[in-house]
């Protein structure tokens, strides 16, 4: 494993001391990589830091959602900066239209991500989250009462890395303008009736730089506390004959519901929320032998006499 320091990448720029980008320490396999540009500033200006990393391959990887009637231009400017760069180009039409969510919107794109990785043999996929994206998600998943996950959803994970998450937006801004770099602004990220972009542009500048600090701090002390759970239930949920269902049913109901989203995300089920959870608990408490409950498309939870098993 390899370690690169985007500090020494953005030094190689000769900005002054004002304008550099913080270094962050970043542990990726040098090689081939995905990197995500929505051609928004934000991965612009991580492709820019990148490209001065020696002995870092990158493919540049481009979703268009098929949700905005100018997606289209955004699709041909990233192409043309690939080409500029003289980098591969791969993307994709969603064509998932305006009514799509952004759960959606996230699904589809990374499913298309692992895709171009599988594709051309990349060693992981490369975003741009930065640290006002880990505090807008803490946020919103805290409104959204998803629990003690959602305070940490946003982080490096194996064979995703996010170089930028201790880097603020406005020091991305800096560098773009200096480096005078191009990019494209979404035009729905304005729109309040979103719940991120009220967060983005209505709770987030009313915290001072101590509110700010304190809640990096309180998310980053709940990543360490997080994987030190996750070590304990997966050792309580793994196991190929699923849950032991007189054991489960007397753990208590806020505890069965951390056991119960740690077996699902165990076996690769993602994205269900506080309600679905609170209804496969009970469930699995209450319902007779032999009946099942869909969790989600294609799966079920089914109640056996001795044990919850997946279908």
């Amino acid at each position: 494993m390899d370690t690169l320091w985007l500090q020494d990448a953005v030094y190689v720029a000769g900005l002054p001391e004002r304008h550099i980008i913080r270094g962050v320490k970043v542990s990726v396999k040098t090689g081939s990589n995905v990197m995500a540009v929505s051609g928004g500033i934000d991965s612009v200006v991580l492709l820019n830091v990148l490209l001065k990393v020696p002995d870092l391959q990158l493919v540049v990887a481009h979703f268009d959602h098929g949700i905005r009637p100018e997606s289209a231009d955004d699709r041909r400017f990233v192409q043309a900066l690939a080409e500029q760069y003289g980098l591969q180009f791969e993307y994709v039409e969603g064509r998932l239209g305006s009514a799509a969510s952004e759960a959606t919107a996230r699904q589809a794109r990374y499913e298309f991500l692992m895709k171009v990785q599988k594709q051309v043999g990349a060693v992981a996929i490369i975003t741009a989250h930065h640290q006002d994206d880990v505090l807008e998600t803490a946020i919103i998943n805290l409104l959204r009462g998803t629990g003690r996950k959602g305070l940490t959803a946003l982080q490096n994970r194996p064979g995703i890395v996010r170089p930028f998450l201790k880097v603020r937006k406005s020091e991305i801004l800096n560098y773009a303008t200096q480096q005078g770099l191009e990019w494209r602004e979404d035009s729905t990220n304005q729109d309040i009736k979103y719940l991120r972009n009220y967060v983005r542009h209505k709770l987030l500048p009313r915290l001072s730089e101590a509110d700010r600090d304190r809640l990096i701090k309180i998310f980053t002390d709940m990543t360490v506390t997080n994987a030190d759970l996750d070590k304990l239930l997966a050792g309580l949920v793994g196991g190929g004959e699923g849950l032991e269902r007189e054991w489960f049913n007397q753990l208590p109901h806020d505890v069965a519901k951390e056991v119960m989203a740690a077996w699902l995300r165990d076996n690769e089920l993602r994205g269900f929320d506080r309600r679905a959870l609170e209804r496969l608990v009970v469930a699995a408490k209450t319902g007779r032998a032999g009946k099942s409950f869909p969790i989600m498309a294609g799966h079920n939870l089914a109640v056996g006499s001795q044990h919850l098993t997946l279908v």
